[in-house]
C-alpha cells in the first residue's frame, strides 16, 4: 500500500535560506526547549509564535512563551494568545507532569518588557503566512485547536504553507491514554482537521519524540552556563515527571524540541508516507492516531471498499546523538 521515501524535509531543509517557520505551542518544559533552539539556530527563521491551552492554560502559556523569549535574546516576534479550550472538550491541563506554572516550577519572573499582540493566534497565523515571501513551515507542538481553527476560517493560507510538522500521534503506545499522544488525545477532532489540510505533513510522534536525550553531564554544563538561555535549557532539561525517575542524574529529554530539529536538519528523521487517521469515538481509543503500516489491504477494505486516508510522512527513527549534539551547539552559540 506505501513503500518507504526519503524524507520530504531533507529537500526542504537543502536550500541556504533559513526556512521561514511559526511555533504554535502550549508553553510547557520541552515546548520552551523548542523555542530556545527556533530562535537560535540560523537555518531557522522564526516569524511568530502563537499560544494555545494544553500543558497549562492559555494566559499561562502566553506569559511562559514571552518569558522564554526574553532568555533567549530573541528578536521581537509577535506572540499572539490562542484558544482557551479544545474545539469539544473541557480543557485538561498536564501540571502533574510541566509543574503548576508548566514551567517546572522553576520560579522564573515575569517578562517586563514583551507583550502579546492585539490579535487572536488563528488572525497573526493568517496574516504572517500570507504576508511571508516564501512558504511556511507550521511547527504545532502543542494541541492542534488553533491550526483547525485556521484552516476552517482562513482556507487559502495552505497555498503558502510549506508543509506542517506536528508533534502528535503515537503508532505504537500513548502517554495520556495506553493508544493516545496528549496533544492529539486533548483535542482529537483539531488534529482530525489538521489532517485534511491539504499540505504536505510529517508526524512526530511518541515513537521518536521519546528517544532523543541529551546525557546528564551535558545537562549540568548547561545549569552551570552564565549565558541566561543556555542555563535555562539546562534546567528545563533536568526537570522529572515524577512518575518517571527520580534519578537526578538521568539525561534530560528533548521532547518537542527534536521536531524542531527534524525542520532543522532533517536527515536525522527516519519517515515512512502512510495512512494516519484519528479516532474520534468516544471510549478507550478516543484521540488514537491509527497509522496503517500493513503491506496490502486487508479483510475490511476486501469486503467494503477502502476509504480516503491522509497520507502522512511519520517518524518512524530518529538520530538521537545527531539530534542532542545539534541542540546543544545550537543553545549553546550566542
Amino acid at each position: 500500500m506505501t513503500t518507504a521515501q526519503p524524507n520530504p524535509l531533507a529537500r526542504q531543509g537543502s536550500t541556504a535560506q533559513p526556512i521561514p517557520v511559526i511555533i504554535d505551542c502550549d508553553t510547557g518544559v520541552d515546548d520552551a526547549l523548542a523555542l530556545l533552539f527556533a530562535v537560535r539556530h540560523p537555518g531557522l527563521d522564526l516569524r511568530a509564535v502563537t499560544c494555545v491551552a494544553g500543558n497549562t492554560d492559555v494566559d499561562q502559556v502566553v506569559r511562559n512563551t514571552l518569558t522564554v523569549l526574553d532568555r533567549a535574546g530573541a528578536p521581537d516576534l509577535p506572540v499572539a494568545r490562542g484558544a482557551a479550550r479544545p474545539l469539544i472538550e473541557p480543557a485538561r491541563h498536564a501540571s502533574h507532569v510541566h509543574g503548576q506554572d508548566g514551567m517546572g516550577d522553576l520560579g522564573l519572573p515575569a517578562p517586563t518588557t514583551r507583550t502579546a499582540v492585539d490579535v487572536d493566534a488563528v488572525t497573526l497565523l493568517r496574516r504572517e503566512i500570507l504576508a511571508s515571501p516564501r512558504p511556511v513551515t507550521l511547527i504545532p507542538t502543542a494541541p492542534l485547536t488553533n491550526i483547525a481553527l485556521l484552516l476552517r476560517t482562513y482556507p487559502e493560507v495552505t497555498r503558502n504553507i510549506e508543509r506542517i510538522v506536528f508533534m502528535g500521534g503515537a503508532v505504537t503506545t500513548g502517554n495520556a491514554t495506553p493508544v493516545a499522544e496528549f496533544n492529539v488525545w486533548h483535542d482529537p477532532e483539531a488534529a482530525a482537521i489538521l489532517l485534511t489540510a491539504g499540505v504536505p505533513i510529517t508526524m512526530y510522534g511518541l515513537d521518536v519524540f521519546e528517544r532523543v536525550v541529551v546525557p546528564a553531564a551535558d545537562v549540568r554544563r548547561l545549569r552551570a552556563s552564565a549565558e541566561p538561555g543556555a542555563r535555562l535549557a539546562g534546567d528545563l532539561l533536568a526537570h522529572r515527571h515524577p512518575a518517571a525517575t527520580t534519578d537526578p542524574d538521568a539525561p534530560g529529554g528533548l521532547g518537542d524540541a527534536g521536531a524542531v530539529c527534524a525542520v532543522a536538519d532533517p536527515a536525522g528523521l527516519t519517515t515512512e508516507l502512510l495512512p494516519v487517521e484519528v479516532s474520534l469515538a468516544p471510549g478507550p481509543t478516543r484521540g488514537q492516531t491509527v497509522v496503517d503500516r500493513r503491506p496490502r489491504h486487508g479483510e475490511s477494505e476486501i469486503h467494503h471498499g477502502t476509504r480516503e486516508q491522509a497520507l502522512v510522512e511519520v517518524g518512524l527513527d530518529v538520530d538521537v546523538t545527531r539530534y542532542a549534539r545539534l541542540y546543544l551547539e545550537t543553545v549553546e552559540t550566542r
